[in-house]
């Protein structure tokens, strides 16, 4: 057998490759949109890939599982498990094989058994390994978003990102049940999980890459619960605020993602052609580093840098309904390429025009001036927060908000801001803050976007909670 992880950093999402090595066949299991690499590994070992399948309707990236199954004239595998609000829409018009608990398939000499493992989502499937060639009993499991290094599936999702109320508490009960099926197996029983550190799908996932289900059993804090009640309590609390663009990738992968085929690369555009698109109406997304951005930057432009949030608040942030734009600080031909993929792995996929740094240097003056966003120092904000002389708002996430922050500021969540612009009190200078200042960053790109001015305090609660200043806790 072979057996291949690939893993996409900025997505923290691992997919698989299982070939069979005697007849030439493979298997990818969760493939994200950017289908070239499990392509490429396939010829480079001799194999074509003539089976497609997935854990579950993905939440945080559009699933690549159509895309490559039509490419390569694969045989597509879905779940048929959840019931009718969470079966998959285009399974019928793509011609694919349903997959239900204890049905077993084969690639080649790999043999695979499905277990249904509802908890995560309530179609979510987990499958069991086996190497026939030289075994009779599995030697690892693909556990999807079911079990992590460490952790678990998060079973609020369908509730808070899909927003199907009175769900999550059910959901917590049969992740508890499915975590007591997978504990009656060997503990020599590799764990291959769906993602890893910095996923959005758990609260405290591990970075190592896979597991045993002896060492889950001993330390994985899931395993240790013996009570349905405390479990679910446990499980549901502390899980971070679902990233706003989730419930669009449910919508994408239940209904079937669009086949892209050969992605079609943006246009290159001078500074005239993107001030004729700003003045259009157009979003045009600058991705150079936030002190950059602030230092100089093209007017009615947002910042979002590129790196690894990168893809999570260009999810949360942009339309999905409209084309867009990209900015890069290099010329438009180093980088602009990786970031289209990016996008297109979470369903942003109408990236039609590019513009490098030189586009900023020959910014015309005809146009306006560049834009500055002013910072604001620690001894400044307090001095005018004492005078009540500016509106400060905080645009950390709630659970932090309630944890602690500045005495007379005000709440919205980066991820709610383009939603609240009308809420922000008026009459005052603004100031934007949050911990540590990346997520004020963008927002204040965001409100200089929308003719309201912002200064920044980038040491945000950090510096401002270490100076000894006093701080609230609580919603009043």
């Amino acid at each position: 057998m072979f057996f291949r992880r690939f893993y996409d950093e900025p997505l923290a999402q691992a997919s698989y490759l299982l070939g069979c090595q005697t007849t030439g066949e493979a298997l990818v299991v969760d493939p994200n949109r950017d289908i070239q690499p499990y392509l490429c590994a396939a010829a480079a070992e001799g194999l074509r890939i003539t089976h497609v399948t997935e854990t579950h309707i993905h939440a945080d990236f559009v699933s690549g599982a159509r895309e490559l199954a039509s490419h390569a004239g694969a045989r597509l595998l879905l779940s048929d498990e959840g019931g009718d609000g969470w079966r998959y829409r285009y399974a019928s018009r793509d011609g694919a094989a349903l997959l239900t608990d204890g049905a077993t398939f084969r690639v080649g000499a790999v043999e695979l058994r499905v277990l249904h493992t509802p908890g995560h989502t309530p179609e979510h499937l987990a499958f069991l390994v086996t190497d026939t060639a030289a075994a009779t009993e599995p030697m690892g499991a693909l556990t999807g978003d079911f079990v992590f290094v460490g952790d678990v599936g998060r079973p609020d999702l369908l509730e808070r990102a899909a927003h199907m109320a009175g769900t999550m508490a059910a959901a917590a009960r049969q992740l508890f049940r499915s975590l007591q099926r997978l504990a009656a197996l060997p503990d020599y029983l590799q764990i291959w999980p769906g993602h890893g550190a910095g996923s959005a799908c758990g609260k405290a996932l591990g970075a190592v890459p896979q597991s045993t289900l002896g060492y889950e059993r001993r330390f994985n804090w899931a395993f240790a619960m013996r009570d349905e009640d405390e479990f679910a309590r446990a499980v549901l609390a502390g899980q971070p605020d679902p990233p706003r663009y989730f419930a669009e990738m449910k919508r994408i992968n239940r209904d079937g993602p669009r086949i892209l085929g050969d992605v079609i690369a943006p246009a290159r555009m001078d500074a005239d052609a993107l001030a004729s698109a700003l003045a259009a109406g157009a979003t045009v997304v600058d991705t150079r580093p936030a002190r950059e951005y602030l230092g100089r930057a093209v007017p009615g432009t947002i910042n979002i840098p590129a790196g690894r949030a990168f893809t999570t608040w260009a999810g949360t942030l942009l339309p999905y309904d409209r084309d867009l734009y990209l900015l890069a600080g290099q010329p438009a031909s180093n980088g602009i390429d990786g970031l289209v993929r990016d996008l297109a792995g979470i369903g942003l996929d109408r990236v039609v025009g590019c513009a490098g740094a030189e586009a900023i240097d020959t910014w015309p003056v005809a146009r306006g001036p560049l834009q500055t966003i002013r910072a604001i120092g620690l001894a400044e904000l307090a001095e005018a927060m004492g005078a009540e002389a500016v509106t400060v708002l905080d645009v950390r996430g709630r659970g932090e908000w309630n944890a602690g922050h500045l005495s007379g500021s005000t709440n919205i969540p980066l991820g709610e801001l383009l939603q609240c612009l009308d809420t922000i009190p008026a009459g005052r200078p603004l100031v934007v803050h949050c911990q540590t200042g990346a997520r004020a960053a963008i927002a204040a790109s965001i409100l200089h976007a929308h003719a309201l001015p912002a200064r920044l305090y980038g040491g945000g609660l950090a510096e401002w909670s270490a100076a000894g200043h006093p701080t609230k806790t609580g919603t009043a």
